[in-house]
């Protein structure tokens, strides 16, 4: 059940002369202005804890606290040097009850190296630091570990790898053991063609992720040891069934769970899509393991309004991590339906799929420079007005951030049935609609599959392809 909300002014709007359609001469569409028009006739916690957001966001939206800080559209500028100074100091020596995020080191690296590079920063200076540091974390065994003596997990392996092609050069990318990640990724690969993110733990759609990552970008060959789980159950490479148990992981919402048969969340969507845009082209695999309009219908729900944000679940408040791993989804959505630009003909679907934006890129930016940008001196950026930042958020806000800057398009598929990744991806400045941040707050772009620039990710795969072997 659901009715109009009787109409009540946003917290500060009557201080401000802010109608209920727009605020005078700003040009705020009152969509981000005002509380919902319509609202759920059963309160519940949930409800109240949604409510209790949207006023807490709208004081920031409107404009109301960044007073005197805002162009035309109401949107504050982007603190650059700000975040850079919070990320490098994030990169340095923490203090003693940051011990306990020891196992959690390589996520640190690639928060901060990954943020660093989208807010233009050359990050190579880190290089012979961050090959110093994991050096001691690689196991003989294969993967990387959270710190020295732990073991190796692919969600630590992940970040690493991804860290030291950040800094590129020689020395980060030969520190990595790649018969060793070899060996280790087979013992992970199991028979119902997932992976388990550590080796006797649970197996999710991270792993298939993370591991699909790994594999493309270090040149990993695809054939499995002999000694290998998924080898005995009949399979002969790293990829073998991967595509259908990722598909087995979409639910009746039409998201994606971490494993058949729970709650879709939206990180878990966004490696779902990673991993199948790594099987093949996205628009040949996506279709082919997921149900595309489900999934569009769930990921759509994920934007509210006011606040522009996505949330990671249903029933679920806003968060700016979900500006990446929610918005992160629609390059690859928008690749699956409209397939390669480079096409000859094209589906009158394909058409109107290629032109225009599948979310709010607007209301999405609203968000990000309104809510999530912490503006003391501490800097970077948060989940919502009300947190402090750190170093997670500041890396996939920046990232979500880009992703509604830049319009991400298929150029070129690789030859159909070729796996590794190797599309032709070209970004451009979005400009369908009309730009409500000033032009010096945009920032770079990071790869729709990889989530590191397009350079980096070439770069990488150029050094491998020169190995012979290993």
């Amino acid at each position: 059940m659901a009715a109009a909300a009787e109409p009540r002014p946003a917290r500060g709007m009557a201080n401000h002369g802010i109608a209920q359609v727009e605020v005078d001469g700003s040009g705020i569409p009152s969509l981000f202005t005002v509380p919902p028009s319509i609202v759920d006739l059963l309160e519940t916690s949930s409800s109240v804890l949604q409510r209790d957001t949207v006023e807490e966001c709208l004081p920031f939206l409107n404009g109301d606290e960044h007073a005197g800080k805002c162009n035309q559209h109401g949107i504050p500028r982007l603190d650059k040097q700000r975040h850079v100074k919070f990320l490098q100091k994030q990169l340095g020596k923490l203090p003693p009850q940051m011990t306990a995020a020891d196992p959690s080191r390589p996520w640190f690296f690639y928060w901060c190296l990954a943020a660093l590079t989208l807010l233009g920063e050359d990050v190579t200076a880190y290089s012979k630091r961050l090959v110093e540091t994991v050096r001691p974390i690689q196991n003989e065994s294969g993967g990387f570990g959270g710190g020295f003596g732990q073991q190796s997990h692919l969600a630590t392996t992940y970040a690493t790898v991804l860290a030291l092609m950040l800094v590129g050069g020689e020395g980060a990318y030969d520190v990595i053991d790649r018969r060793a990640m070899w060996k280790w990724l087979c013992s992970l690969k199991q028979a119902d063609g997932g992976f388990q993110m550590v080796v006797g733990g649970e197996e999710d759609v991270r792993g298939a992720y993370c591991a699909s990552v790994i594999i493309s970008l270090l040149g990993i060959p695809l054939e499995l040891s002999p000694d290998s789980p998924a080898f005995v159950a009949g399979h002969k490479d790293l990829f073998s069934g991967l595509g259908e148990w990722v598909g087995r992981c979409q639910t009746y919402e039409g998201g994606v769970a971490a494993i058949p048969g729970i709650e879709a969340h939206g990180a878990y969507a966004f490696c779902a899509l990673g991993c199948l845009s790594i099987l093949d082209s996205p628009h040949r695999s996506i279709p082919k393991y997921m149900n595309v309009p489900q999934l569009i219908a769930w990921l759509s729900s994920r934007q509210y309004s006011p606040e522009g944000g996505f949330s990671g679940r249903t029933n679920k408040l806003v968060d700016g991590c979900y500006s990446h791993w929610v918005g992160g989804c629609w390059p690859l959505i928008q690749a699956a339906l409209s397939g390669p630009s480079s096409s000859e003909a094209r589906s009158a679907d394909q058409q109107d799929a290629y032109s225009g934006s599948l979310f709010s890129r607007n209301g999405l930016i609203r968000y990000i420079l309104c809510c999530c940008q912490d503006q003391t001196l501490r800097g970077g950026l948060r989940d919502k007005p009300s947190k402090y930042s750190d170093a997670y958020h500041t890396c996939y806000v920046l990232s979500g951030l880009s992703s509604a800057q830049h319009s991400w398009t298929l150029r070129a598929s690789r030859p159909s049935g070729s796996t590794g990744g190797a599309d032709e991806w070209d970004a451009m400045p979005y400009v369908e609609d009309e730009q409500i941040f000033n032009e010096d707050d945009r920032i770079g772009t990071t790869h729709p599959v990889y989530v590191i620039p397009k350079h980096k990710v070439e770069a990488a795969w150029e050094h491998y392809a020169s190995k012979t072997g290993f």
